[in-house]
């Protein structure tokens, strides 16, 4: 199979509007000087209900890890201080032009997308502190290593990227007609096991080269569409886990916050929806990666309906009842596959915790048992 054309026409309309470092420093700020509490929160004031907190602690838990996942990509693949490549070539790295290569704007995005969860995270624990209750601290499970490859801070993480089982099932499940939520299960669009999702070391660059076939952008292409997939999982879960909570809310502001940062999940997972099409297509695909042995095949040669990598939008499926309308909908929605201790299992299957603490766990499991036994 052919290798991957490393494109060095890119044109990213966004500017840096950022420092790499204000970008990290801002995500290492979240949490600081926040309380710590691993038990159950209640409101000290009696304004929130308590399951209202417990689903508002276990929203800013998940953003929290997102926070921290995203800082990573966009400390690497993220548009941090670095000039447009018509001006300076040499001032973007071979992950960022892979990267490119599935989207123009594709480090903008990554740079977007980790200042967004940043900010939930941030304003999650805030609005539990103006009302009395516990915000969410993970500072001391912040002790994983991760990247060593140039750009990457050498800091403790929360999340480990560099050992992923990507769920490629979402690719296939948006384009079926089927719903989780009435028993339809759905194959892997791409087998992903035990894969790095972001350089390791230098080594895992290759070279930036306008020549085509130039031997390592195989490996580093294969790199960023890892990465592509497991943008879109991610995104995909946290859009189901809002709508699911959602479902359990009480008090009407409490609703306002999981609907308008759920939205915002969802933009975002229709962007890597997007993003990861571009990488099982041409010109990016058909190629392998010899040195990870990873294959990305064009979805379009052959063409199979569920696994056609220019949709974005979701295809109607059945809802309510199988004797309505089919309708285009975020699915999941209920708490077996959409809820807190859902979204927990299918993180800690991902891989995203390896290596983390049996307390991390632990404390996570205790918050998704809270939050999916609160009730309207």
């Amino acid at each position: 199979m052919e290798n991957p054309v490393i494109s060095t026409k890119r044109s990213v309309d966004r500017r840096s509007f950022m420092k790499s470092g204000l970008l990290a420093g801002g995500a290492a700020t979240v949490g600081a000087g926040l309380l710590a509490n691993t038990t159950a929160a209640r409101a000290q004031d009696g304004s929130l209900d308590a399951g209202d907190v417990a689903i508002l602690r276990f929203l800013a838990a998940a953003e929290l890890i997102e926070a921290d996942l995203w800082t990573q990509y966009a400390e690497l693949g993220g548009i941090g201080d670095n000039l447009p490549v018509e001006v300076a070539m040499g001032q973007l790295n071979a992950y960022q032009v892979a990267l490119s290569n599935l989207d123009s704007d594709g480090p903008q995005y990554i740079t977007s997308n980790t200042l967004d969860e940043v900010s939930h995270a941030t304003f999650l624990n805030a609005y539990l502190e103006s009302k009395g209750a516990d915000p969410v601290n993970f500072d001391e499970f912040r002790v994983l290593q991760g990247s060593q490859a140039t750009g990457a801070q050498d800091i403790g993480r929360l999340t480990n990227l560099m050992h992923l089982n990507v769920d490629t099932s979402w690719f296939i499940r948006y384009r079926s007609a089927t719903n989780p939520d009435f028993g339809a299960t759905f194959p892997q669009a791409l087998t992903l096991k035990d894969v790095t999702a972001i350089p390791v070391t230098d080594a895992d660059f290759g070279a930036v080269n306008p020549k085509f076939n130039v031997p390592g952008n195989a490996h580093i292409q294969a790199i960023a569409n890892v990465a592509a997939f497991h943008f879109g999982m991610i995104e995909q879960g946290g859009s189901s886990l809002y709508a699911a909570m959602s479902q359990k809310v009480k008090d009407p502001a409490v609703l306002q916050i999981t609907l308008g940062i759920g939205g915002d999940e969802i933009a975002h997972f229709l962007e890597w929806v997007d993003f990861a099409g571009n990488g099982v297509q041409q010109p990016v695909a058909p190629f392998t990666d010899s040195i990870s042995k990873l294959t990305f095949p064009n979805f379009f040669s052959p063409l199979n309906p569920l696994k056609q990598p220019s949709l974005i939008f979701p295809v109607p499926c059945e809802f309510i009842s199988p004797s309505l309308p089919h309708v285009s909908i975020i699915r999941p929605l209920t708490d077996k596959f959409a809820g807190a201790v859902a979204a927990v299992a299918s993180l800690t299957a991902d891989g995203l915790f390896f290596g983390q603490s049996k307390k991390f766990l632990s404390t996570l499991q205790t918050m998704a048992d809270e939050a999916d036994a609160a009730q309207r």
